[in-house]
């Protein structure tokens, strides 16, 4: 992993997500050539930060400088070795060399088990690297506001750290964030294919007209939450997929997901042979900068299965993540705790589409023509 194999532009990604990966290359380099202080990479699973912790460390190799590069939960393992009787390195002797290293990288911090022993020793470990202005270099998955009071107060530091956050998607060979999301399913779903439906009453077609109003707007600024109601084949689950597509074609990342594919996706990942976590389909669903749930309340009612669909929305509505959702139940329908966010109507607006069912307006006419001939 070097700077010349760092692949600045992504697999595919938009120009806005191309830029952070750019900017966050460079500023590795620029410490790469002189470290000093802090830098800190934040950003999602396979967003290349580790990359670029590593190119920093081989570069400074390169250089002749000796450099320390370890993952948060190995280092603490190792830590832990030296207690065995068996172990060939004391504890001093090993914590000193970590805490004295010309150049620390500390890879996937917040992953460790916070033990209050990982945290008595991650404390120690920054607060000497801290008093001691050492270079050191740290990457996470985890906002900082995640983070143990202790060691965010030394990372946040603007006189020492640099702090950096790489707004992209998993780029990597495994790509669980596109195969994650079944949009590509609807690609034909957009504003302009959602056709009037004349034959309709004109306070149907009225009330259809709004729902496609609602549903631009949202997509132009998407903001809260948005839930379409209807039955099956109103329309719902085109205008979700419209919102959608509108915000990926303007380079911006979404997560569009059937609610029981979803939870069979998650209960997918703990499989041996899964090529990803439990933990990055989650986060990546319950971060996502705008996710969109289709069909809620079709899933099986299963605790797990509420207990996964809780945390979501729990996240996203104390973030305020903006959210659309489909459902074909009325809310009063749905697990009350999911209710209870969506009736929230400072966060959550209730569209209600009116119209029956494409296919089933369709098989009426039919049958009634054929009364007629008869």
């Amino acid at each position: 992993m070097t700077f010349d194999s760092f692949r600045v532009e992504g697999f595919g990604l938009p120009p806005h997500e191309a830029q952070t990966l750019k900017e966050a290359s460079r500023r590795a380099r620029e410490f790469a050539e002189s470290p000093q202080g802090w830098i800190i990479l934040l950003g999602a699973y396979g967003c290349g930060k580790t990359h670029l912790a590593a190119a920093i460390a081989n570069y400074c190799l390169e250089r002749g400088q000796p450099t320390l590069f370890i993952v948060v939960p190995d280092l603490l393992d190792h830590l832990r070795t030296t207690f065995s009787p068996h172990s060939a390195a004391s504890y001093d002797e090993r914590f000193e060399a970590v805490l004295t290293a010309p150049l620390l990288i500390l890879d996937d911090l917040g992953t460790q088990q916070a033990t209050p022993w990982a945290q008595e020793k991650l404390y120690q470990l920054f607060n000497y690297r801290y008093n001691a202005r050492l270079p050191t270099v740290i990457t996470s998955n985890r906002p900082l506001e995640e983070m143990h009071p202790r060691l965010r107060s030394r990372m946040t530091d603007p006189d020492l750290c640099q702090i950096y956050k790489i707004r992209t998607r998993d780029f990597r060979g495994s790509g669980h964030s596109d195969q994650l999301s079944s949009l590509h399913l609807y690609a034909d779903k957009t504003f302009e294919s959602f056709k009037p439906r004349p034959e309709l009453p004109k306070e149907e077609q009225h009330n259809l007209k709004e729902s496609l109003s609602m549903a631009k707007d949202f997509a132009r600024d998407p903001q809260n939450w948005l839930v379409f109601l209807g039955e099956h084949g109103c329309g719902k689950t085109h205008l979700a997929a419209a919102i959608a597509n509108s915000r990926l074609n303007g380079g911006h990342p979404v997560v569009f997901k059937e609610v029981p594919d979803l939870l069979d996706h998650l209960r997918a990942t703990y499989r041996p042979q899964s090529q990803v976590t439990y933990d990055q389909v989650f986060e990546t669903v319950r971060r996502s900068p705008l996710l969109l749930l289709d069909d809620l309340g079709t899933e099986s009612t299963t605790p797990w299965a509420q207990e996964k669909l809780h945390q979501i929305f729990n996240f996203r509505y104390a973030a305020k993540l903006p959210t659309v959702i489909t459902m074909r139940k009325t809310i009063e329908e749905i697990d009350p705790h999911l209710a209870s966010r969506m009736l929230d109507v400072s966060l959550c607006t209730i569209c209600a589409i009116l119209a029956p069912g494409y296919h089933n307006a369709q098989l009426a006419r039919r049958s009634t023509k054929r009364r007629r001939r008869k």
